[in-house]
């Protein structure tokens, strides 16, 4: 399998790239030379790991016949100060509310995604350290 991809500098530090036909813009803020026309790179990746592992618990507790009525994930990430700043570790909390939710479905679902089903994580897991939290609220 391959992936690929086309990211065309705009102007300034902005570039474009379309990605599943959905237009994307990444941009630098004000105070690194760009217009804060779009998210910074680091955004993206943190938000590639939220999209991946979400995806996969929904669908796990989906067929588990969970009723979720609220998910979400928070991702804390630290970096380090000198270049390149790179991500050092990130922690991801899974928020969850629903009917009767089972503590031990959810936390099978965030497993599952967590050591077998999200590409991101495993990747991510090989270059930083990596926490993870399940909150039922």
């Amino acid at each position: 399998m391959k992936k690929s991809l086309d990211v065309t500098w705009e102007s300034n530090m902005k570039f474009s790239a379309n990605i599943d036909n959905h237009e994307i813009i990444i941009d630098a803020g004000l105070d690194n030379g760009g217009n804060d026309e779009g998210p910074r790179p680091k955004s993206f990746m943190m938000l590639a790991l939220a999209g991946c592992t979400g995806m996969d618990v929904i669908s796990i507790l989906k067929k588990m016949r969970e009723d979720v009525s609220y998910f979400n994930i928070k991702i804390d990430a630290d970096l380090n100060d000198e270049h390149p700043k790179k991500f050092l570790a990130m922690k991801v909390i899974y928020e969850f509310k629903g009917n009767n939710l089972d503590r031990e479905k959810v936390e099978k679902a965030v497993n599952l995604s967590i050591d077998k089903y999200c590409g991101v994580n495993a990747n991510y897991k090989d270059a930083m350290k990596m926490e993870y939290e399940i909150k039922l609220l």
